[in-house]
């Protein structure tokens, strides 16, 4: 037991300890916006080409717009979120201030009422991405305000990872289920199928609700500046957190190529199950093993990267993740192996856990680029901090829809026909599978290794703030 006065009371004013109830109030918070951002990563494309009727390069021109309009919006919420006070939580009050707008949007997004209307699809996935950014930065930002313990962190981040590929898993393998289950016609890229993605988004919009608002019960934020501190908060302050912040500028590359793999990969998965292997009915079991890897590997992170270190940590599940697409690559090519389904599938679950773990500990990261800007400027910006990040991730999600929309298009992509392909597109799809997420995670490999705080380094940062406060106290 410690007895010194001083460090007890550093202890008690920032580096809380959380109980797995309130842990896991936290990740359902991530479960719930993965029920949707898994939906539109995975399965919007194929809606917006099959279903809804656009052309593939209309689909990725308007992903990219969309896209740019985040890039202004992002920091604009960054900001109001850090200079405001909501009475019922600084970032916990936008889970239901936002949530509710956006289950509506996320429902209308899937619905095929206006066939083929362009502006529609304009208005409706707009809105979703706003009303996305305005619960994904203050969640983001609470994150950094529940606790300053390192360790905690690791804790808090392992459950919400657990919780968010939980979401994942009832996206990739009940989505396609669900539309089979309630389409006439039994298929999932028909435009007899619209109804079907109507109520499933339905089903999984309201779901999210419920869990957004648990999520506002069991959290409480602990850990951020007086109203004071943060009234002269403007949009400029992004660019000067990014220019003096290089352990942020660092993460921020990183997440955009690590969001741009996730989700060219994702998007293109239906695709390939579809197409490629012709094995529609096996889509849910394949989609399903980009997240079971989680419940077994996520609950072993605090262990793994006690024992090698963090930057090792993501070498070496980088590195199976790079594997398991060479593997899904090779297997695809040669056709004495692509009869043999159970090798795509270990290929996809391999791919699944170095990606899964490398992706998922990235998030434990922010809340130590936040600390390191406090430390550094005196400001506590959390807001903006994910704003920042957040701005990366959506271009990363942008490259999901532009990248594999553009593709198809070069390829010939025929909307149309739901059953099969020419050689050229089947290679398309390849492409965007396999060969081009790796050349991405060979980009994030080089860019984490530019990341400097370590455990040490971080603690050191968060107990000299402490100490400040203190003095200045």
């Amino acid at each position: 037991m410690k007895s010194n006065s001083r460090t007890t009371t550093i202890e008690s004013r920032g580096f809380y300890k959380l109980t797995m109830l309130q842990r896991i109030g936290f990740g359902s918070g991530d479960l719930a916006q993965n029920l949707i951002y898994q939906t539109v990563a995975q399965y919007l494309l194929i809606f917006y080409t099959n279903v809804f009727g656009l052309p593939a390069s209309t689909a990725a021109i308007m992903f990219l717009i969309v896209r740019l309009v985040d890039v202004i919006w992002d920091p604009i919420v960054g900001a109001f979120v850090d200079k405001h006070n909501p009475k019922f939580g600084k970032y916990r009050s936008y889970l239901i201030l936002g949530g509710i707008p956006l289950t509506g949007f996320a429902i209308l997004c899937f619905w095929n009422g206006f066939s083929g209307s362009l502006l529609y699809a304009y208005i409706t996935y707009v809105g979703l991405s706003m009303l996305y950014t305005l619960i994904n930065v203050p969640y983001g930002a609470l994150n950094a305000s529940l606790t300053r313990d390192t360790d905690e962190i690791t804790k808090i981040t392992s459950v919400r990872m657990f919780m968010a590929n939980l979401g994942g898993l009832a996206v990739a393998y009940g989505i396609p289920i669900l539309v089979k289950s309630f389409s006439p016609d039994g298929k999932i890229n028909s435009p007899e199928s619209g109804n079907a993605w109507f109520i499933t988004m339905t089903i999984y919009s309201l779901t999210g609700l419920a869990l957004l608002i648990f999520c506002y019960t069991q959290t409480k934020e602990r850990v951020v500046m007086d109203a004071k501190e943060t009234s002269s908060v403007k949009v400029s302050d992004l660019w000067n957190e990014f220019k003096y912040n290089r352990p942020l500028r660092v993460l921020a590359f990183f997440f955009i190529t690590a969001f741009a793999m996730m989700a060219i990969g994702n998007s293109a998965g239906s695709y390939y199950m579809i197409y490629n292997v012709q094995a529609p009915e096996w889509l849910p079991y394949f989609a399903a093993l980009g997240s079971i890897p989680a419940f077994i590997f996520m609950p072993m992170i605090p262990a793994i990267k006690r024992a090698i270190g963090k930057k090792q940590m993501f070498y070496v599940f980088l590195s199976i993740a790079i594997l398991g697409m060479a593997m899904l690559y090779i297997i695809s090519v040669l056709p004495g192996l692509r009869q043999h389904l159970w090798l795509v599938l270990v290929a996809q679950f391999v791919k699944s856990t170095g990606v899964i773990v490398a992706t998922g500990y990235m998030w434990a990261l922010v809340p130590e680029v936040i600390s390191y800007g406090e430390h550094t400027t005196g400001k506590r910006i959390s807001g903006i901090v994910n704003a920042l990040t957040g701005i990366f991730f959506k271009a990363g999600m942008a490259l999901g829809g532009v990248v594999p929309g553009f593709v198809l298009a070069f390829v010939g992509f025929d909307e149309k026909n739901t059953v099969s392909q020419t050689p050229f597109v089947q290679q398309g799809i390849l492409w965007l599978v396999a060969v081009i997420p790796a050349i991405l995670l060979i980009l994030a490999m080089f860019i984490i290794s530019k990341y400097e705080l370590d455990d040490d380094k971080i603690d050191k940062i968060n107990l000299e703030i402490e100490e400040r406060y203190l003095k200045n106290s």
